[in-house]
């Protein structure tokens, strides 16, 4: 058996079940590997451009606060792999096409040659619609990518 070895892990996280599912098996493999772990969550500014009325601005409060969420949950999520002993964990948050930035732009910045994922964040008429990021970043990634279950 021809064993692989990683050194900078990134896994992508968006809230939801698959994505802490993923999050553990990226640790697991981060210790095995004593590699670098990346927590990434990608805000997509798309989500703010429906105005309620005028009530939602992508230049204004709801941003920041969508902002500071994220951030407290990736912190979170960095506190929880520290304390499974993986000591070389970094947060991150960033604004963008999901799609983009998982499969080529936040590897190319930070050498990432492993991406583990869950199958998908959304319901079924969302992939219908717009597809899964999963789906997406399998195809356009240059890393390998686990999609974890």
């Amino acid at each position: 058996m021809i064993e692989q070895e990683y050194r900078n892990i990134l896994v992508p996280v968006d809230g939801s079940k698959a994505a802490e599912i993923a999050l553990e098996r990226a640790t697991e493999i981060a210790l095995r590997n004593k590699a670098h772990l990346d927590i990434l969550n990608v805000i997509d500014l798309k989500q703010f451009s429906v105005s309620f009325a005028g009530m939602i601005d992508a230049n204004g409060d709801v941003v920041y606060q969508t902002f500071e969420d994220v951030d407290g949950y990736v912190a979170k999520l960095v506190k929880r792999v520290k304390k499974q002993g993986l000591a070389d964990v970094s947060a991150h948050v960033r604004f963008g096409s999901p799609r983009s930035v998982i499969a080529r732009e936040f590897p190319a910045d930070h050498k990432n040659d492993l991406i583990v994922m869950g199958p998908t964040g959304l319901n079924p008429v969302e992939r219908l619609l717009v597809g899964s990021v999963t789906d997406y970043v399998t195809r356009a990634a240059a890393s390998d990518v686990i999609i974890a279950r």
